[in-house]
């Protein structure tokens, strides 16, 4: 696996835009939206890429025929040489570089969650598509808001703890205010909940969510996802969802808020 260069990034763009799955995190790191890494077998004539996101977040595509390349990723995943110091979620295409990484890693894949965690784990990712018409039927339920929704600016989100917030997904804070949107839902004056894009590129917005843990179970997540759904019908946006299967509260929102699961892909958590 050789680091390529910031500026040798535009290699990979045509090769990643072909794949059907969704990919956006992996754009942004090739579209410097965030300073990710970028891997490959071969500078000048590159045909297997590896794409981390800073967040935590990566994916492998192309040839699975390198043995030179797929000896650095067995290193690579296994954490080896200790490059991570957290954990990493791996996202393969097509189908047979997951036959390859079940080879490369024999005995050090398992599929239970509650195996060694200093081995990679596999799971479920699921992508889906919005349905616009499931959306409208459910829509009315929502249109009472009982505590406040403001336009989520970096004063507002400074306070707010959590993992999934705009700052692990964007450059810097005028980045995201330039680019990006949010709305956060303000409960006893601090932020409860908040929704955002995380990635944003042409007509498709990612949706990321965040509740505050004391307020979970009240409904803010329904709430505020709808109306960062509403800005997206308003401008001609297609909002995008994915998670992985086993967090059972995103999968049940997307269903909520008219996402249906088009597509269910194997997802590896790498140990640190």
């Amino acid at each position: 696996m050789i680091k390529l260069e910031v500026n040798d990034y535009v290699q990979v763009v045509a090769p990643m835009e072909s794949l059907p799955i969704n990919i956006l995190f992996a754009k942004a790191v090739i579209d410097h939206k965030v300073s990710g890494s970028v891997y490959v077998d071969n500078v000048k004539e590159p045909q297997a890429f590896y794409i981390a996101h800073p967040y935590g977040m990566s994916l492998i595509f192309g040839d699975t025929n390198n043995d030179m390349f797929n000896d650095d990723l067995f290193h690579y995943l296994i954490n080896k040489d200790k490059v991570r110091n957290h954990y990493e979620w791996l996202q393969a295409f097509p189908t047979s570089w997951n036959r390859k990484i079940e080879t490369i890693l024999g005995s050090n894949l398992v599929k239970n969650a509650s195996a060694d965690l200093n081995r990679v784990l596999q799971n479920t990712r699921v992508n889906f598509t919005f349905n616009i018409s499931k959306y409208m039927k459910f829509r009315p339920q929502l249109d009472t808001q009982e505590h406040p929704i403001v336009r989520s600016t970096q004063e507002v989100l400074n306070t707010m703890p959590g993992s999934v917030l705009p700052k692990y997904f964007w450059g810097n804070d005028d980045q995201f205010q330039n680019e990006g949107i949010g709305f956060s839902l303000i409960y006893d004056g601090e932020v409860a909940s908040t929704a955002f894009s995380s990635c944003r590129f042409e007509n498709q917005l990612e949706i990321g969510i965040e509740t505050v843990e004391k307020y979970r179970g009240k409904g803010f997540a329904l709430t505020v996802c709808s109306v960062l759904i509403n800005y997206c019908i308003e401008n001609g946006l297609e909002p995008i969802w994915a998670c992985r299967m086993e967090n059972t509260p995103s999968y049940q929102l997307a269903h909520k808020l008219g996402f249906t699961p088009t597509l269910y892909l194997p997802y590896y958590r790498l140990p640190v």
